[in-house]
Order: C-alpha cells, then sequence, then structure tokens
C-alpha cells in the first residue's frame, strides 16, 4: 500500500476531492493519506472540506488521518467561545451547521505528529532539540489536554508567542503553548532554536537577521533519522528534500494543492483558482 501526505487544504474541497481521485487512479482506492493539516479556513468550502475528511477517516480504519494545524486549532477555539472570529476567517459555515458538535469533537481528536515509515509529519516544524520519539511524545501531552475535560480552558491560554524556545522544564500553559507552537506555526529560527513568529509572507528571511528556516538548523536532532513532512508555508512553496518535504503550494492563494507519494517520492498537483489574493505568497 502506497501512503501519501496531502498539503494545506483550508477549505478547498473541489480541489481536494480532485486530487483525491488522482490518488486513487495512481495507487487504488486502498492508499494511505495524511492530511498535513490546516484543513479549513480562508478557502470558500471549510465545511465540506472537513466533513469530507472526517469521514474518510473514519471509513479507513486508521488508512487515513489528518494532523492538526493552526487553523483547525483556531476552530476549535472560536467553536467552543474562548477566541473570537477574526475578519479573515471563513468558518461560519462550519459554526452553524447541524453537525457541528460532531465535527468539534472528531477534531480535537487528531493528533498534532505522526510517525509513518521514516517519516514524520506535522503541520509547521519540529524543535532542533527534538528527537522524532521525543515530537511524537510531546504531542501526545497536547493531543491528551485536547481530548480531555480541560480543551477549553486549555485553548483559552493557547495563543501567544511566548515561551519562543523550548525548555525541558517548561510546564503547564507555557509547555503546551510552546509544543503548539513549535509544531503548527514555526517557521524561522535563531541559531539557538529562538522562535520568530513575525514573518509570515516570505519564504527567506531578512539579509542579517540570523535566522535560518527551522530545519536548516545545523543542530536538528531529526536530520538524519527521519524525513520531516510538513505544510504552513506557502510563502515558501513546495520543497522536496532527502530530509524535509514541505507541502503548503497555496492552494488557497491561486497554487496549487499538493501530494506526496511517501514510498517514491512521486508527486501529484491540483491546480487551483486564486481564492484568496495572494499577497506576495508563492503560486507555484
Amino acid at each position: 500500500m502506497k501512503t501519501y501526505a496531502i498539503g494545506d487544504l483550508q477549505g478547498c474541497a473541489h480541489e481536494a476531492q480532485v486530487l483525491l481521485n488522482r490518488i486513487a487512479d495512481d495507487a487504488g482506492f486502498d492508499a494511505g493519506v495524511v492530511f498535513v493539516g490546516d484543513l479549513v479556513n480562508r478557502g470558500p468550502a471549510s465545511l465540506e472540506a472537513l466533513r469530507r475528511v472526517m469521514a474518510l477517516c473514519e471509513a479507513s480504519g486508521g488508512r487515513i488521518e489528518a494532523v492538526l494545524g493552526n487553523h483547525d486549532l483556531h476552530l476549535l477555539a472560536v467553536a467552543c467561545g474562548a477566541q473570537a472570529l477574526s475578519k479573515s476567517d471563513t468558518l461560519d459555515e462550519i459554526l452553524a451547521a447541524p453537525d457541528r458538535e460532531r465535527l468539534v469533537e472528531w477534531l480535537r481528536r487528531r493528533p498534532l505528529a505522526l510517525l509513518a515509515g521514516g517519516h514524520l509529519l506535522v503541520h509547521a516544524g519540529v524543535c532542533p532539540q527534538w528527537s522524532s520519539a521525543r515530537t511524537i511524545e510531546l504531542a501526545a501531552e497536547v493531543a491528551a489536554v485536547l481530548r480531555g475535560p480541560d480543551w477549553i480552558a486549555f485553548l483559552g491560554q493557547m495563543y501567544g508567542n511566548a515561551p519562543n524556545r523550548w525548555d525541558d522544564s517548561l510546564t503547564g500553559a507555557a509547555r503546551l503553548r510552546c509544543i503548539v507552537n513549535t509544531l503548527t506555526r514555526m517557521r524561522f529560527c535563531q541559531s539557538d532554536g529562538t522562535m520568530e513568529f513575525g514573518i509570515k509572507d516570505s519564504g527567506g528571511a531578512p539579509e542579517g537577521s540570523g535566522l535560518l528556516p527551522w530545519f536548516d538548523l545545523p543542530d536538528r536532532r531529526t536530520r538524519g533519522e527521519v524525513t520531516v513532512v510538513f505544510g504552513h508555508w506557502s510563502a515558501m512553496g513546495l520543497l522536496l528534500r532527502d530530509d524535509v518535504v514541505g507541502l503548503d503550494s497555496g492552494c488557497v492563494w491561486g497554487g496549487k494543492l499538493s501530494a506526496v507519494c511517501l514510498d517514491d517520492r512521486s508527486l501529484l498537483q491540483v491546480d487551483c483558482p486564486e481564492y484568496k489574493p495572494h499577497s506576495g505568497k508563492q503560486k507555484t
């Protein structure tokens, strides 16, 4: 059985179905699929996208899964009243849906990281100090809270940029927030692993800033151990390297929706309309 990773859908349900049909044509209907987060928001059909992915996962017996992205967590926070909608959100259909509670319950039980055949799949990035096993352990800490009775309180404390560097001594809300920010928001870091969240619409750091993409930090423990597969970085676009695979090719911004076969690195892509002005984000 082949396994495919699919980049950020962001509510582009039609393009998701076209890509899934191409995967079925390429590998059969029993192919494994992992969505690397941001199933919803910004695009035109977040409700349809979420329903479709949920149905696929539930019917697959574990063959299809999705990790949580920052927009997915934002939906959970808005749905439970821990956060207000922003002007750019396209979540109203989900919030008004008759199956809203079932969708929320399913979504909050998704993992934040997965291991599949020598690949570590997350939405945004991996702390340089973490091995793949440590990443799974820490992701599971957050998942346990999201699935537990205190999930609403946690989402109310989730937002914020501090602490912006991992330390094993972190506890409580600060610890969980740092894990979430690493796995769902990180792009650039200082050489010591300090995360910089202010640069969103660029694939490269400002000259002289000392910042590097998280995956290029020299002491990253997952280098040589696993291939990290992620999304979240539409301004950078598609990235295919031996040690990292970046799959956010800007579907909602008029780019492509991308899937990579983890077994042979073959690439499948679907062209997408510009549902949102791309504002400097790459369209290829």
